[in-house]
Formats: structure tokens, sequence, C-alpha cells
């Protein structure tokens, strides 16, 4: 199958999560509301998504004129990540993120393709984060692809997308986060 017609298919499938992101999109502006935060993170590509959602969120996304919305990146600081990193542990960089940065009724809105995985050690910073996220009391949001992974089990609400193509889950991520930016904008006219 072409790319494009694969990540089209995939995309216009996402439909089927109109509810839940309009559901994530009402707990964001919750959030909001109460003068709360948002917390993003990601690895990799999925970062690198995180952080254009951030900026969506802080800056503007259709409404140039609408207040910002507190968001964070916990990856922006490369002094934080690598001084951790070098002293400690990358595993454990995101958890520290989120016991300094995380408080009740904020939330804590992680992407990964594949979710962590125990046996290769991928992506368990974030399922750390997820955790200490869940003891804090802040509300946990995963979107995923491939299997889900342990981040599928232990965050409380997540959008699985149905490919194992890293790039097309990818791709699909920043539709969703996109049309969570959509349907805030809607509220915050």
């Amino acid at each position: 199958m072409d790319y494009f017609d694969q990540v089209s298919n995939t995309i216009r499938d996402l439909k089927k999560y109109n509810k839940k992101i309009q559901d994530i999109s009402q707990l964001i502006f919750k959030t909001y509301k109460s003068n709360s935060k948002i917390l993003v993170a990601g690895n990799g590509g999925s970062n690198a998504d995180a952080a254009h959602f951030v900026g969506e969120l802080v800056c503007t996304f259709i409404n140039k004129k609408r207040k910002p919305i507190n968001a964070i990146d916990l990856s922006s600081s490369t002094a934080e990540l690598t001084a951790w990193s070098n002293d400690f542990s990358f595993e454990t960089y995101l958890e520290r993120k989120v016991i300094a940065n995380g408080n009740k009724k904020d939330i804590l809105i992680l992407l990964s393709t594949g979710g962590g995985n125990k046996l290769d050690k991928s992506s368990l910073n974030l399922v750390k984060a997820c955790r200490e996220a869940n003891k804090k009391k802040i509300i946990t949001i995963s979107l995923l692809g491939k299997s889900g992974g342990l981040l599928k089990n232990i965050s409380k609400k997540f959008i699985l997308v149905e490919s194992s193509v890293t790039s097309v889950i990818q791709e699909c991520h920043m539709s969703i986060l996109h049309k969570i930016c959509y349907e805030l904008e809607k509220k915050l006219i």
C-alpha cells in the first residue's frame, strides 16, 4: 500500500475517537479554568510532537487573541535533561520533572508509539512519569500505538492508534493533538 494511502486511511479511522478527543479537550479546558497546567512528554519524534502541542497551547492555534493555556514541555531543558541523565538516569528524568512540576488537578499527556516495554526497556521514562503522576492524583492521558505497551494499562485515559508503523502513529498523534486544539478553541472564544 502507498504510504500516503496508509496514513490517510489510519487518520480517517480516528473519527471513532471523536468522543474521547472531546472528553480530553474538556478535561484540558477544566484544567485551564482551574489555573492548573498541562504537562506533556514523549521521546524522539513524539518529543517533537509534544513540544509542538505545547506551542499550540501556550501561543495560539486559530484564535490569535485567546489567552495562553499553561502547558509545559517536560523535556524542553537540555541542561536539566543532560545533568540528571549524566548524574542519575535518563529513565528517571521525566519522573523527576513530574515531582518538580506536577500538582493535583494538573494533566500529564504522554505520547508514545509503543507505550513502554520492560523487555526492551523502551519508553520506561514515560512509564515512570505516569506512575508518579498517578501517585500525585494528576490526570494521565496517553496517545499510543502498536500494542499500547505498559502505558495502556496505567494511564487514566488513552487513545490507541491502530497501526504498528511508527511514522503513521506519529502522524495520527499530531492529528489528534490538532483536533484537541480545535475543540479547545471552540470553548475559549
